[in-house]
């Protein structure tokens, strides 16, 4: 298994294992899922997510390949001022799940925050990600605080 930075015409990849990874933990899908929606494409927006990652920081996009495939990324991007850098998107392909491959992603981010004298790394997961919830804090990431997401229907469909 190797990991490397990104090359561009990766985003497809990046965009289908998204996709397929975050099938259950993703803020649009359950928004979709208690709500509804007026698309249905929670899809398509956690795959503009990835885009949005990849146009705004690709120096810090790093892909996991195996035999000469993609089965895995992550995305990262720095502030500065604050001396931070962030992991927004985490990605394993289904066949490469539970071999380490997450863990191996966010140490070689944490390694690319240590080589630019960053003083934090920062990550998010939803409460019901069971794999993020054990995950980062066996890397040694800690709780700092919790959030809550709200959404309506705008169209006057009130669910009450």
């Amino acid at each position: 298994m190797d990991i490397r930075p990104y090359r561009e015409g990766e985003l497809p990849r990046l965009v289908e294992i998204t996709q397929e990874a975050f099938q259950g933990v993703s803020i649009d899908q359950n928004i979709e899922q208690l709500i509804g929606s007026a698309d249905g494409k929670w899809r398509q927006r956690k795959g503009k997510a990835i885009e949005y990652d990849v146009a705004r920081f690709p120096e810090g996009v790093f892909v996991a390949e195996s035999g000469g495939e993609i089965v895995g990324y992550i995305t990262t991007w720095i502030d500065r001022d604050c001396q931070s850098g962030f992991i927004p998107n985490l990605g394993v392909a289904s066949g490469f799940r539970g071999q380490g491959l997450g863990r191996k992603l966010i140490e070689h981010a944490l390694v690319f925050f240590r080589q630019r004298d960053l003083t934090f790394a920062r990550i998010e997961t939803l409460d019901q990600n069971e794999i993020g919830q054990h995950l980062y804090p066996s890397i040694g990431f800690r709780e700092v605080a919790r959030q809550v997401h709200y959404a309506m229907r705008l169209d006057g469909d009130r669910d009450e």
